[in-house]
């Protein structure tokens, strides 16, 4: 008879972890003891890796479903609303070049594709492609909040996703899935991993709680991936030869007043040999280089960073991080799911990390096989599904270091040889000078990044098309003139009644949003 899944034990705490844990649990209201029981297992000596400070605008829907006050969450995690990002001297390397990548997607996207319209009429005013199709840039120029104090907590008026402190974000979420929703915590050490004769884990060994079994297992180990990588043996491959940038540097920097306006988007300013991330949080910057090694020396990285940070750096340290670029093969083998860095890392140019996190525990939580004799199947896809992912958002990033017309390094020139281009990016970029990034152009119906994502950075960077001449540009003129005229008495209607950002976070502080 096909066993039932009456216990998922998760190996491995962090964000990746107690994400997992906590979606599990809520889904299958583990507290109530109604079949499912859920026990996450970490190590006192390893820590979170700290630097995925960025999310998507799903980590809304993830903190809602497990049951979370957007409210607490906000104030526990010393949480800020994060609007996008904007790429600072990724074209031309001139200071002040820059453009936005914002969350939400151009106005009227559902209906009209106003990439065309925007050559013909708004790039020949000087209104950069961001600004002229929706309002979100103007947003993060002023420094201003997606929402305001009387929105309900999640709801909001520019898409958003979160800015947080990844450490106190992963201990906020332990502390709700043991207190709330059930979850059994384990501090120890992991020693062995026991497999069944079918090749499924059986069970780990432990220093302090010997022998712990379970149905299903989920790798959230970080990058040791202790099941995955160690005990199945499944490859890493890299993408080293696409994406360049193995190193980070990371710092904590306080503001230079308490009262500092808080950056609403992520600013990504591109240096000699990679780019610096500045993240704003209520009481300290996130700011950190991504760099290749092959470009760039340790120390050198650490001086432009330095120099980057100003007066502010001189009595702070840097955390040296390593990356490895890349993915396992498969991340989901018999009874076993990767999820986190077990699974595969990439730079945190556009913030996938999390992202991918709740992408995996939707599936595994959503699509729970009730016996593990149907877990063959799901995993299928699932491994499908997750190559496809990893490949997207490799093509993505290289997108952003491929247009650039800089040329005052071996990085930059390098990124643009064309044996660093996968073959499906350099075949979409030929489509894209005679038709603009469309649904038509991506086979998944959930890809990672939209078409719209495309435009924003394609245009950003000042990508060498022209589609004035489809005879759809004169056929829908009027239709785009009243999209564009939305967008700027939006521009104009949000820019006048949004508070700027910290008021917003300060008055989250003391009062609270309104609970749903």
């Amino acid at each position: 008879m096909d066993k039932q899944i009456e216990h998922i034990l998760i190996v491995g705490g962090g964000s990746a972890g107690w994400i997992t844990a906590a979606r599990i649990a809520s889904r299958y209201d583990v507290a109530s003891n109604a079949g499912i029981r859920v026990t996450l297992i970490e190590s006192q000596s390893v820590g979170t890796v700290g630097v995925g400070e960025g999310t998507w605008p799903t980590m809304r829907n993830t903190l809602r479903k497990c049951g979370i006050s957007e409210t607490e969450f906000l104030r526990s995690c010393d949480a800020t609303f994060k609007q996008g990002a904007r790429f600072n001297r990724w074209t031309d390397g001139s200071s002040g070049e820059g453009y936005y990548h914002p969350l939400n997607p151009p106005q009227g996207s559902a209906q009209l594709n106003l990439s065309g319209h925007w050559m013909a009429t708004k790039a020949a005013q000087g209104i950069d492609f961001a600004n002229a199709v929706d309002f979100q840039a103007a947003l993060c120029d002023a420094g201003l909040a997606p929402k305001s104090i009387t929105t309900p907590e999640y709801g909001a008026i520019a898409n958003y996703a979160y800015h947080l402190d990844a450490v106190k974000f992963a201990a906020f979420l332990r502390d709700h899935c043991v207190g709330k929703l059930g979850v059994r915590h384990i501090i120890d050490e992991v020693t062995k991993i026991s497999m069944a004769e079918n090749g499924d884990v059986s069970g780990i060994e432990t220093n302090a709680n010997g022998y712990i079994e379970a149905d299903m297992f989920i790798d959230c180990s970080g990058f040791a991936s202790l099941i995955i990588g160690q005990a199945y043996g499944v490859p890493f491959v890299e993408c080293h030869e696409v994406l360049f940038c193995d190193s980070a540097l990371a710092m904590q920097v306080p503001y230079a007043r308490p009262d500092d306006p808080i950056a609403t988007h992520t600013i990504s300013t591109a240096q000699s040999s990679g780019w610096i991330w500045d993240i704003g949080l209520p009481t300290r910057k996130g700011i950190g280089h991504v760099y290749s090694s092959a470009h760039i020396s340790h120390d050198q990285a650490e001086a432009e960073l330095r120099a980057y940070i100003g007066p502010l750096a001189a009595n702070l340290s840097a955390r040296r991080i390593p990356i490895r670029s890349g993915y396992r093969k498969t991340i989901w083998v018999k009874n076993c799911v990767a999820v986190g860095l077990s699974g595969g890392f990439l730079e945190p140019l556009e913030a996938s990390a999390l992202m991918l996190v709740e992408k995996a525990v939707d599936f595994i939580a959503d699509r729970l096989p009730r016996t593990r004799g149907a877990m063959h199947i799901l995993s299928k896809q699932f491994n499908i599904s997750f190559e496809h992912h990893w490949m997207r958002i490799i093509e993505f990033l290289k997108l952003h270091y491929v247009l650039t017309k800089r040329e005052d390094s071996d990085f930059w020139r390098d990124n643009r040889r064309s044996e660093s281009v996968p073959d499906g990016l350099a075949e979409k970029l030929e489509l894209w000078r005679h038709h603009p990034p469309s649904p038509d152009d991506f086979a998944h119906a959930n890809e990672v990044f939209s078409w719209p994502s495309y435009q924003y950075v394609m245009h950003g960077m000042g990508f060498e098309a022209d589609y004035r001449r489809d005879p759809l540009i004169l056929a829908e003129a009027h239709q785009a003139a009243r999209w564009f005229a939305q967008a700027a008495q939006m521009t104009k209607t949000a820019t006048s009644q949004l508070p700027p950002h910290r008021d917003l976070i300060d008055s989250i502080s003391r009062y609270g949003l309104q609970a749903v």
